[in-house]
């Protein structure tokens, strides 16, 4: 399966996290874990589903300035390799069924390092319109964010 960068259509973050792949995985995998650094900080995330598996269901919320929760995430995961590729989806829900909005697909992989995890979030929209509202939302700030939290969980897990 090709996932080739494709500028026009694709943004991606990329990080070394000083902790081994099984770390990410876990903080991936576990709902405690994902609700601790999936939404950016002070944002709260509430895991509704998470069913990490082809067809499985991925459904968050998020609570802003202590607000009542609302929805964040509706997807379906389309691969799940275990310690190194985690394939999910909005244009689909769980099950395989059609979303109402599809927006974009994310492939998050875990390679190793020598300094630990070699990781990488690539987000492929449908179309340049899509791409460009994704960056100007905030994709580097958001996912970078989120990506320096996921981090700090795996380096803390590991010391």
């Amino acid at each position: 399966m090709s996932n080739s960068f494709d500028p026009a259509l694709d943004l991606k973050i990329s990080r070394i996290i000083k902790a081994p792949r099984s770390a990410i995985w876990n903080a991936w995998t576990d709902p405690a874990s994902l609700e601790q650094w999936w939404v950016p900080a002070p944002a709260k995330c509430k895991v509704v589903q998470l069913d990490v598996r082809p067809g499985g269901s991925f459904v968050t919320e998020i609570s802003e300035g202590g607000g009542p929760f609302a929805a964040h995430l509706n997807a379906c995961f389309l691969a799940a390799d275990e310690l190194e590729r985690i394939v999910f989806t909005n244009a689909l829900v769980g099950g395989w069924r059609p979303a109402e909005q599809p927006f974009m697909t994310a492939i998050i992989t875990m390679r190793d390092h020598p300094a630990g995890t070699e990781y990488q979030a690539h987000a492929m929209h449908k179309n340049p319109a899509d791409r460009n509202m994704h960056e100007e939302l905030g994709f580097y700030d958001g996912w970078g964010t989120v990506t320096e939290q996921l981090a700090l969980i795996a380096e803390r897990r590991t010391q």
